[in-house]
């Protein structure tokens, strides 16, 4: 249990990057709608209970679009300048509820579900790479590139170039060490190689994710090319660092939990329980996504003024005990596990069933294939990345034996 007690934690030191939970469990309980400022120096409103939680993710108050801020820092780096700012998680209706509608005409369950098969084979190809070392970093190894080549995959980027996306979302999520303005460069790159695909393949269509972006029509509506580009990008980036730590978090999760990665082990029927419960004790997103205030409204018992920014802490409200018991208890076998991991509303994660799909084959194959997998570094020694949207391990050093 955490100590309500005391005074309030501070929030955003590398204390709290290692584990926010405290810090979060003493907000619930003392100031569920807090004011702070942010290490960036915005100041924004932190909503931490479920319902709270759940409420602001559905209320169509809080834009999602930053033009009503107009703080460079409250977005992606870069994608201002690349005319990037289309995308799904940038609009509110009727904008977004034309290209989502759009989108999903291109991005459905089926599709994922026939990628299955695909993202199989590139589990054990990576695994392949490292399992007769008997140790692996299974960030960079594993994590790390299996969403990316997925989604390369997924969208119809060819075999050739997927090493530059991999080395572009390596400076994104600060794997690369690139000079200062290195993620605004990158995300400038692939801005620009996605705009030159979409044109080469509005000529060669295939049955690929973009190539069905571009066949999707709707009331005589096309997406133009500049939203094509702002959508695949959103897809790439919000689609593999998401999947980045749901596999890394999830696989620390189970080897610092040996009895539940037992009961996992021996009733593969668990797991696609299990991925939720991971989702829900340690996810990948730890604050939604930036929400501004279009009026004055009520939240948690605050005013929230007009314009005022709005987070709302997904990791904070998956582990509130008025909606989880023993919230702070991983239970893969949790039942009822209504969970806010992928969002509420019309902002639903749209990939969710892909993420569902790569944290499944991911998981699972490392438990089948590895079954003596062991962390090689005391958890004190791992670093999580600073960052303030997603929660996420720098490296994740293993140890296993190398007789099959």
């Amino acid at each position: 249990m955490h100590d309500l007690t005391g005074p309030a934690p501070a929030l955003f030191s590398w204390e709290f990057a290692s584990d926010p939970y405290p810090a979060y469990a003493w907000l619930r309980e003392h100031d569920p709608v807090h004011w702070t400022t942010l290490p960036s120096g915005v100041e924004a409103w932190l909503v931490t209970r479920y319902d709270d939680a759940r409420q602001a993710l559905a209320d169509q108050r809080l834009s999602k679009n930053p033009a009503r801020h107009g703080s460079d820092k409250t977005g992606i780096p870069g994608e201002r300048r690349a005319g990037l700012m289309t995308h799904l998680l940038n609009i509110d209706p009727p904008d977004h509820t034309r290209l989502r509608r759009l989108v999903s005409k291109a991005f459905t369950p089926r599709r994922v579900e026939e990628f299955a098969p695909r993202v199989q084979q590139l589990t054990d190809d990576l695994i392949d790479q490292f399992i007769d070392r008997g140790e692996a970093d299974l960030i960079h190894e594993f994590a790390f590139p299996l969403p990316i080549y997925a989604i390369c995959d997924l969208l119809g980027v060819p075999r050739e170039d997927q090493d530059d996306f991999r080395d572009w979302a390596g400076v994104m999520i600060h794997h690369g060490k690139g000079p200062r303005g290195g993620v605004a460069k990158a995300v400038k790159k692939m801005r620009g190689y996605l705009a030159e695909l979409i044109h080469r393949k509005r000529n060669d269509l295939g049955d690929d994710l973009i190539s069905g972006l571009i066949r999707a029509s709707d009331h005589g509506e096309h997406l133009t090319e500049n939203e094509a580009a702002a959508m695949a990008f959103i897809l790439l980036f919000a689609g593999f660092e998401t999947t980045v730590n749901l596999i890394g978090n999830g696989t620390y999760a189970l080897l610092t939990h040996p009895e539940q990665r037992a009961q996992l082990a021996a009733d593969p029927a668990l797991l696609p329980g299990a991925v939720e419960e991971l989702l829900r004790y340690d996810g990948p997103v730890e604050l939604a996504t930036w929400r501004f205030a279009a009026e004055e409204l009520e939240l948690g018992g605050r005013t929230i003024r007009a314009g005022d920014p709005v987070l709302v802490v997904l990791a904070a409200a998956d582990r509130d005990p008025s909606r989880f018991p023993d919230p702070d208890l991983l239970d893969l076998a949790r039942t009822d596990n209504q969970h806010l991991g992928y969002g509420h509303g019309i902002h639903y994660c749209l990939g969710a069933p892909l993420a569902r799909l790569e944290g499944r084959a991911a998981i699972g194959t490392l438990l089948r294939r590895i079954p003596d997998l062991r962390l090689a570094a005391d958890p004190s020694e791992l670093r999580w990345r600073g960052g303030l949207i997603m929660r996420g391990l720098r490296t994740l050093p293993v140890e296993f034996s190398t007789l099959r």
